[in-house]
């Protein structure tokens, strides 16, 4: 790799469900959710404005793991900072998957009370992972 590669994702979106933490062997809380971005653009030809939802799927681990999954709700907007990653797993049939995600490094909860801000209704919370570069082992994926 070299030395000026960057590695980056910025994300500000909804979340489509509520987070699921599980705790590895060892421990340490792994939280999955994922959040709808879009983008708008009025078409040239027919002048009409059009929509495009895509979804993100991002894991947050230790600390940043409890706080997304004691604040953030399905519908809560959220800043969220990390890095791409592919992982392969096997499914129940013993076939190889692939499954592309941000590990979150630093998020922050965006909007008010009543826009799905969380259990304590806070607007600008913020977590940012320590250790997220920690590499898990096969038998400590919860999942």
């Amino acid at each position: 790799m070299m030395a000026n590669d960057l590695n980056l994702a910025q994300f500000i979106g909804r979340l489509g469900r509520d987070p699921e933490v599980k705790y590895t062997s060892a421990g340490k809380a792994v939280c999955n959710f994922s959040i709808a971005v879009g983008e708008s653009w009025k078409d040239k030809a027919t002048g009409e404005k059009q929509e495009r939802t895509e979804w993100v799927n991002l894991v947050a681990f230790e600390r940043t793991a409890e706080i997304v999954a004691e604040y953030l709700k399905k519908g809560s907007q959220v800043y969220v900072s990390g890095k791409l990653q592919t992982r392969k797993w096997q499914d129940k049939e013993g076939n190889d998957r692939y499954t592309t995600e941000v590990v979150v490094h630093q998020m922050q909860m965006l909007g008010g009370r009543g826009e799905g801000g969380g259990k304590a209704g806070k607007s600008k919370e913020s977590a940012t992972e320590s250790g997220v570069d920690e590499v898990l082992g096969t038998d400590d994926i919860p999942f």
